[in-house]
């Protein structure tokens, strides 16, 4: 089935009711106990999209797409591909919601943070929009909460702005100094 939003085509796939299938990413659980099983239905850009699918109009089409399903009767998650996430409906809606009524983008959904062993808070999906990833090395004395927070900040950043292509200077939310570096496919931030 096709759905057209603002001009654009997407395709709604596997609406046929079978056996219930797993996820092929079976995501980290926001607002979920755990990943639920059932019924998946795929949705995706059409094929004269499907090059441009990270572009930020595209993305803002499909996350708004997907807000809108996901309030159909039965709706038991919301999986976001690119950032290996699973999202309860309620908050996909409400954050998706958030964004596209002008708020921040949501990192913790359509990307993902995870903390790496030396520290660093690392972005998995960001590339999907951007075409890098962050690892995002904060300095000693900065608390877990703060990293995130500033991480969280980065990506909104990086998505509302685009890559970064070259060596620059960057403020946290609290006017933190952070000094980015493009390394290939990551941005390298540190403070």
């Amino acid at each position: 089935m096709e759905l057209l939003a603002m001009g654009l085509a997407f395709d709604c796939l596997e609406l046929a009711p079978r056996r219930a299938i797993h996820h092929a990413v079976p995501g980290h659980p926001l607002g979920l106990e755990s990943v639920p099983g059932g019924e998946v239905v795929v949705l995706q850009p059409g094929p004269h999209l499907i090059d441009g699918a990270g572009m930020l109009p595209v993305v803002r089409m499909l996350a708004g797409l997907g807000a809108a399903l996901s309030t159909l009767p039965g709706a038991l998650a919301v999986c976001w591909g690119p950032a290996g996430t699973c999202m309860a409906p309620d908050y996909y809606q409400r954050v998706v919601g958030n964004w596209l009524a002008g708020g921040a983008f949501p990192a913790l959904g359509l990307t993902m943070l995870h903390r790496t062993a030396d520290g660093a808070m690392e972005s998995r999906g960001l590339a999907f929009m951007t075409g890098q990833e962050l690892r995002f090395e904060p300095a000693a004395g900065i608390s877990p909460q703060q990293a995130g927070q500033i991480a969280l900040r980065l990506v909104h950043v990086l998505v509302e702005h685009g890559p970064v292509l070259t060596a620059q200077a960057l403020s946290g939310p609290a006017g933190e100094h952070l000094r980015a570096e493009p390394d290939g496919p990551v941005l390298r931030v540190r403070m």
